[in-house]
């Protein structure tokens, strides 16, 4: 198989050119065109350019504005930053109301972004490590659109309902989760299906509700909760805090709104942040110290850090260039040349 490598800088001017010839304006072709660069760098490959189609289907839809400039909201006197990315995809509104939720994390010790009418793209890592960087820890959730049954039901109810966390440390990369609340994300399911695999048993049911390893008829059925009614009360948890409570769609709202789910969910996005600092104040101990036994004890029990394979990759990619395949390259090329007309 013949692989080329790029640059960072060099995917990224590919993937942002693209979406700037589809009529993305720098705001949104910039911040869409990192996140997925980072799911391309970090080795996570159902974030990573795959997922530009969807983006350009979603603009060819009209379901996401493509100059869409967010608002910020400051909210003074309150412990809330909004932003309203106007129709826009959430990413360059996250990157709005970073600085001022940082700020007033740092002033009150607990704050809340909250991103209203967005199309959600890609995953939720970038965001909560961003968070990090602030020196803050942080959640950060979304629904979805309704794929996943709740357990014990036989149909789609509640979305795959991404959730993440990050917790910074001092010289070395945050400790950082973020997993689908479903068994699996869509989109490993969607990447089954393109390579002709059959699903790990447990991942979905089909339209009549019975458990399928065919990955066309689970995306024509539904996905399963991790953890049974354990994942199926987070994903209900995320419906009412980052849909119901933010004023914003839950996910069977979002799939009466799209009427598909081959395009980006539209909908909102709630990250909190929190400094450990003022949350520890007046106690004995340093928070980032004590976290680090903490993960020193998890490493040396044989256990590993989550996202530390995603870490060593994100290592690789910064000093060896990303790697694509030649039919990888040949989409770059193809979503370039066609743009929003590559596909019907």
């Amino acid at each position: 198989m013949t692989m080329t490598t790029l640059t960072i800088v060099d995917l990224h001017s590919r993937i942002e050119a693209i979406f700037r010839k589809a009529g993305l304006n720098t705001l949104q072709a910039g911040a869409l065109a990192r996140v997925i660069v980072a799911g391309e760098r970090d080795a996570c490959k159902s974030h990573g350019i795959y997922r530009i189609e969807g983006a350009l289907r979603t603009v060819k839809s009209g379901k996401v504005k493509p100059d869409a400039v967010p608002e910020l909201d400051l909210n003074e006197g309150s412990a809330i930053v909004k932003v309203n990315a106007k129709g826009g995809f959430a990413n360059a509104a996250f990157e709005l109301g970073l600085p001022a939720l940082a700020e007033r994390t740092r002033r009150l010790g607990i704050a809340a972004l909250v991103i209203n009418d967005c199309s959600h793209f890609s995953a939720l890592w970038p965001e909560v490590e961003a968070v990090t960087k602030e020196g803050l820890a942080g959640l950060v959730m979304c629904p979805s659109y309704a794929t996943v049954a709740p357990a014990g039901g036989n149909k789609p109810l509640l979305g795959t309902n991404p959730f993440a966390f990050g917790w910074p440390r001092n010289d070395t990369s945050p400790y950082v989760f973020d997993f689908a609340t479903s068994v699996a994300a869509r989109g490993e399911i969607e990447l089954h299906r393109r390579a002709g695999k059959q699903l790990p048993e447990g991942w979905a049911i089909d339209a009549d509700g019975n458990p399928t390893t065919d990955p066309e008829a689970a995306l024509a059925g539904a996905m399963l909760p991790f953890g049974g009614h354990k994942g199926s009360a987070i994903g209900t948890m995320i419906e009412l805090l980052a849909g119901i409570m933010i004023g914003d769609l839950t996910s069977p709202e979002v799939l009466d709104y799209l009427g598909t789910t081959t395009l980006a969910p539209f909908h909102g996005e709630l990250i909190i942040a929190m400094s450990p600092q003022a949350f520890a104040a007046g106690r004995p101990g340093d928070p980032f110290a004590r976290a680090e036994l903490l993960f020193e004890a998890i490493v040396g029990s044989g256990a590993r850090l989550p996202s530390q394979r995603r870490f060593a990759a994100r290592r690789k990619s910064e000093m060896e260039g990303i790697v694509l395949t030649a039919v990888e390259l040949e989409l770059l090329d193809r979503l370039f040349d066609k743009s929003l007309d590559a596909f019907s």
